[in-house]
């Protein structure tokens, strides 16, 4: 018997013994080493997602960890392997599927949050959904694999270029890792951030920053661009104020990549669009190469994991650590340590050691 994290309602998780299924053909049993919580996770605390979810459900898609076990027919995979998961399983039969848009299935199991998650101590998976880990890559920092694999996927499905300017709405750890993403194909990027908290972190990064509250974005994107406007606008606020700055930003022929999970329609105008001709690209997941290109952008230092870490805490602080990331403050990303099941205090994160 095993213990896991389970969403029951609306701002109600436990932590309970959970039993671990036999394996069949094609997969493999993980020890889940680190898990990260999202926006996508805090959505489902918040009660969001009920009408998707079946309770009680183990969330987590943010992971890195070791494989436990492998089932019949798994080739190429062997006990010790470290590995992360793209927590995707697709029909192949739907019209997206056959269209090759596998990781868009119009029946996809987003694993996690439609099928039970990596919040556990261990976890069964297809063997088809895991991704290589470097042996010289702490498992820590290889928690940060999944939520860049997004960045990657956003910043390709924006189709951006060395030299363009780019702005991203919204400093979370999406935006960021969005920013630094798209700095390494050569962009000159900036980030529009409420937190103080988080427009410091991006700042000591090296990303310029400024405060929607006390800064006029679209004067200084004019000035910034020589009044053209921006070529790229990210949306990662999921906030109406965020639809509004990430469209005014954009020169003609910008182009504005919805990020963000907003949970109820947005006005948008439209007029800006015709006028200027922009174009508004949704960017929902990833695929492979996505996940495989975060493997390296983590494992070579680009994108600065540890700086990026708030917090590591026992699997068994989970409901607290969900209530610190709603209530924003200090904190960029938590990671749950499944193989600390202790109740002492939360810590401030320290470099792991590769597992």
């Amino acid at each position: 018997m095993t213990l896991a994290v389970r969403y029951l309602a609306a701002r109600t998780l436990d932590t309970a013994p959970a039993e671990t299924p036999p394996l069949g053909p094609g997969e493999v049993e993980l020890a889940p080493a680190y898990v990260g919580i999202c926006g996508t996770d805090l959505h489902i605390f918040h009660g969001d997602m009920d009408t998707r979810v079946a309770v009680p459900a183990v969330l987590g898609h943010e992971m890195s960890g070791l494989i436990l076990r492998v089932g019949p027919g798994v080739a190429d995979w062997a006990p010790g392997d470290p590995v992360t998961v793209m927590p995707l399983r697709w029909d192949d039969t739907c019209p997206a599927c056959r269209a090759g848009h596998q990781h868009v299935c119009q029946h996809l199991d987003f694993i996690g949050i439609d099928s039970p998650g990596a919040m556990q101590q261990r976890w069964t998976v297809p063997a088809t959904t895991l991704v290589r880990l470097p042996g010289s890559l702490s498992l820590d920092h290889a928690a940060l694999v999944e939520p860049t694999a997004v960045a990657v996927h956003d910043v390709g499905r924006a189709q951006v270029t060395d030299g363009e300017k780019i702005v991203v709405v919204g400093g979370g750890p999406v935006g960021v890792l969005i920013a630094l993403v798209a700095r390494a194909t050569g962009a000159d990027v900036r980030v529009v951030e409420l937190s103080a908290h988080r427009r410091l972190l991006a700042e000591e990064l090296g990303l310029t920053t400024w405060d929607p509250a006390a800064d006029n974005v679209p004067e200084l994107v004019r000035q910034w661009t020589g009044d053209a406007g921006a070529d790229v606008a990210f949306e990662v606020s999921g906030a109406q104020g965020g639809v509004d700055t990430a469209i005014d930003v954009l020169g003609v022929r910008g182009r504005l990549c919805l990020v963000a999970i907003h949970p109820r329609p947005r006005e948008v105008n439209l007029h800006r669009f015709f006028w200027r001709e922009l174009t508004l690209v949704g960017a929902r997941l990833y695929d492979r190469s996505d996940f495989e290109h975060a493997v390296t952008l983590v494992a070579d230092g680009t994108i600065p994991a540890d700086r990026l870490i708030s917090k590591v805490v026992p699997l068994t602080q989970a409901p607290a650590a969900f209530e610190a990331l709603e209530g924003g403050g200090d904190v960029m990303k938590i990671l749950l340590d499944c193989t600390d099941t202790t109740d002492h205090g939360d810590s401030d994160h320290a470099q792991g050691a590769a597992v």
